[in-house]
């Protein structure tokens, strides 16, 4: 990668990603194998005025070594001193940036188990800083910069070098790094697809209908939902970009009124198990039968991460003919992956994607159908072969997209 794509990916996070503001602080959680981009990020803050940027690294191969060695009994320690000191900076206003870049077969080949319990016990210490972050407390953005292990396994049949420096071409362009003027450009995809959720909202469909190979799925919407893409906005009206890249408009489905069966279109990594060519099947908003080709066991103990796991938190639409769908990739990586093709979450909902759910209860919430959990993960269900529809109160089917493509005009 050169310096100049560098500056431009670190400019774009700052300015569309995070909107730092003057005299804001940021936090960031960083992987050691992403130290050049961050180190450019926090040059581009502290050029911003930031006061403080404060920088909290971690090292894959650490999460490894603890699985090989550490006792079986000590997977739910927790330092509970790293949650704390997360939300405490988001209570006083600090912008939060996560980059990322595992190598997706991390723990390929380990007890599913252990995994699952390790992410249980992290989620349980994290859920009250990310419900804070997640639902407009303060701007958040997620990056996931290329690194050598993830690109190695999107491109095999290249050394760690190419295969590095090949991912980084891709990236660009997903990132829109590409053109002379990235902010710009990003400001307009975004003002597109503010376009696409303002005309969901104005809908408010009562249900979502799904067809395509595998896939027959109504997704019940609870009213007064709220289609939210692109950029959104704290509590205190600051515009942020949550996700860089994004194609997608997203809100909360109804998380006891799911029936039928979906296929994925894309393998899931988890926390590196992959989890491929994988079916659910819903009842009354749960799942109530599964299977997948590859990775049963750890989808398996997924779903019975807690008694909410098994429901779903979002619903989020994507065109296939998308700049990360025509790389014609499949990048193991969660956030390029869902952004290639429309998919659904299981576990918990946000509250920013319902009418005035940031000052509802939990009992508010759960009576509106906004489900609550431990795990939020995303997994694909889109392609060429999917159609979906809207289907009002009044029963009338307004066509959302016909063979992955948007059906509507804005």
């Amino acid at each position: 990668m050169n310096k100049n794509m560098l500056e431009k990916y670190a400019e774009v996070i700052a300015k569309v990603g995070l909107n730092l503001q003057e005299g804001q602080r940021l936090f960031i959680a960083a992987g050691l194998n992403t130290a050049p981009l961050v180190r450019e990020v926090t040059a581009k803050a502290y050029e911003n005025g930031a006061p403080l940027v404060t920088v909290f690294w971690d090292d894959e191969e650490l999460k490894k070594i603890r699985h090989q060695y550490a006792p079986r009994d000590s997977f739910e320690e927790f330092p509970e001193w790293v949650a704390r000191g997360i939300l405490e900076n988001a209570e006083r206003g600090d912008a939060y940036l996560s980059v990322t870049g595992l190598d997706p077969d991390l723990l390929a080949g380990f007890d599913p188990e252990l995994i699952a319990l390790e992410l249980k016990t992290r989620a349980k210490h994290y859920k009250p800083a990310l419900n804070l972050i997640s639902n407009g407390g303060v701007q958040w953005t997620v990056v996931c910069p290329p690194t050598p292990k993830w690109a190695e396994k999107i491109f095999p049949d290249l050394s760690e070098e190419e295969a590095e420096e090949k991912l980084w071409g891709v990236m660009e362009k997903l990132c829109r790094l590409d053109y002379d003027d990235p902010v710009t450009a990003w400001q307009q995809h975004l003002s597109d697809l503010s376009k696409r959720h303002d005309y969901l909202n104005k809908m408010q469909f009562e249900t979502l209908h799904f067809r395509g190979p595998g896939t027959d799925l109504k997704v019940g919407m609870p009213k007064y939902h709220v289609w939210k893409g692109g950029s959104g906005k704290t509590q205190g009206g600051v515009d942020f970009t949550a996700n860089l890249p994004t194609e997608e408009v997203f809100s909360v489905p109804h998380k006891d009124r799911v029936e039928g069966t979906v296929h994925s279109t894309k393998p899931l990594n988890y926390f590196g198990n992959l989890i491929e060519d994988f079916s659910l099947t819903f009842e009354k908003g749960r799942v109530v039968d599964f299977s997948a080709k590859k990775g049963e066991e750890t989808l398996r103990k997924m779903l019975e991460s807690d008694e909410n796991a098994k429901q779903l938190g979002e619903v989020a639409l994507v065109p296939y003919y998308s700049p990360i769908s025509e790389s014609g990739l499949i990048f193991f990586n969660t956030l390029y992956d869902e952004n290639a093709a429309c998919h659904l979450a299981l576990g918990s909902a946000y509250r920013i994607n319902i009418k005035d759910g940031v000052k509802m209860s939990d009992e508010e919430l759960d009576a509106a159908g906004v489900n609550d959990s431990l795990i939020h993960v995303d997994f694909m269900i889109g392609s060429d072969k999917v159609d979906i529809d809207g289907i009002t109160p009044d029963g009338s089917v307004i066509p959302l997209m016909k063979k992955g493509a948007w059906a509507f005009e804005v």
